[in-house]
């Protein structure tokens, strides 16, 4: 894969006197649309941090899990790497925790599933995740569901850890609010058809379907759904909130529902919101280089990266130079023990059994209206 430098060092300044910092994302595959926002945003991160200059090594890695071990290989092996950001999607992310272990790198991951952080061992010492669990997820979309007179649903979701995770958090907190769920499916990324499962589906006459899917390929249940004249509500996860879902959803996603994190509605926030101010000021940012209402959750949580690792870093620095085996473990350690940090996503205050640190202030329920991601609920 070629290798993209944002940041070219042109001084004579020692190669311990600057940070490294890999990133690994996914800007071409099924998960595009993921991972350009996140470039996107980090393409604004500063190029110089508690007074070093910082290089950003990107390399991209096709939405494929091979490519994103490959990357991080190269990135740690080759490159020497302080710190490693991405990938964007839980396959990648969950095939990188042995690569990470191996070369003893920090990794602030950009995917969702609770697995790259959960249950903690020695290999996830060194993982770190920016989006907030599935459970946060869960908690207010079933609440929304229990609230709203939800008594059945159905479910179909990806056929790998993502799906999984969802599945396993969506199953026992709909049991717990007396949601019985009557169908369950699975679909891959690359499929272009469920018309079998949407079938099975509505078949068992839900009040309700949530498609547990990330970036444009959420889209194709949906689709499905609506095509075969099912008339209850349907919602989504985090996973959406990508301007191209809405391109490609079109009319077909209008009122959608799905939780997410507050920046992606953060104009339409509740004043007293813990939050608000810190995703006003990234949504301010971000719009100013590419538009109004282009903010994404994944953009945000690219930025939210960003921000933990500046407030690791002059820690870490107090320790050892970067470049070294000495660094990487001081900023692990610096980043584990992150304590009241306001990111545009929620407050992160994190310990040796939690490298997510998000609490109930990082999630509230988001509506599609008009096209747009809309502030609907909670928070």
């Amino acid at each position: 894969m070629t290798v993209l430098p944002m940041l070219l060092c042109l001084t004579s300044v020692p190669t311990l006197a600057q940070i490294k910092v890999g990133i690994d994302l996914s800007t071409t595959g099924p998960a595009a649309a993921i991972g350009i926002t996140s470039k996107n945003a980090i393409l604004l991160w500063p190029k110089e941090i508690a007074g070093k200059k910082i290089e950003y090594i990107i390399l991209d890695d096709a939405s494929d899990p091979g490519n994103a071990v490959r990357n991080a290989r190269k990135l740690i092996s080759e490159e020497k790497v302080d710190i490693l950001i991405g990938p964007n999607t839980t396959p990648s992310a969950l095939a990188l925790l042995d690569v990470i272990a191996e070369g003893e790198t920090p990794m602030l991951s950009l995917a969702a599933s609770a697995a790259i952080v959960e249950p903690m061992d020695a290999k996830r010492a060194w993982a770190f995740k920016m989006p907030q669990n599935d459970t946060h997820m869960t908690t207010i979309l079933t609440q929304h569901m229990a609230d709203h007179g939800v008594k059945t649903a159905a479910f179909i979701g990806f056929a790998d850890a993502y799906g999984e995770s969802w599945w396993r958090e969506f199953s026992r907190l709909a049991e717990l609010r007396k949601i019985r769920v009557v169908a369950n499916e699975r679909y891959a990324r690359t499929d272009t058809s469920v018309t079998g499962q949407i079938l099975k589906i509505i078949s068992a006459h839900p009040d309700a379907v949530l498609i547990a899917g990330s970036a444009t390929p959420a889209v194709l249940p949906q689709k499905t759904l609506v095509e075969r004249g099912y008339k209850g509500q349907i919602y989504q996860t985090h996973g959406i909130a990508s301007l191209e879902f809405l391109k490609v959803g079109g009319k077909d996603v209008e009122n959608t529902l799905f939780p997410t994190g507050p920046a992606v509605v953060a104009k339409q926030l509740p004043a007293a919101n813990p939050v608000k101010k810190a995703a006003m000021n990234f949504t301010r940012r971000y719009e100013a280089a590419y538009g109004a209402d282009t903010v994404t959750q994944f953009a945000a949580d690219a930025w939210g990266a960003y921000l933990l690792m500046a407030n690791a870093l002059p820690d870490a620095l107090r320790v050892a130079q970067p470049g070294t085996r000495q660094f990487r473990a001081a900023l692990r350690t610096a980043l584990e023990n992150t304590k009241n940090l306001t990111v545009p996503q929620g407050v992160i205050n994190m310990g040796a059994a939690d490298h997510v640190g998000l609490d109930q202030r990082s999630r509230v329920m988001g509506k599609i209206q008009g096209n747009r991601f809309t502030y609907s609920y909670g928070g």
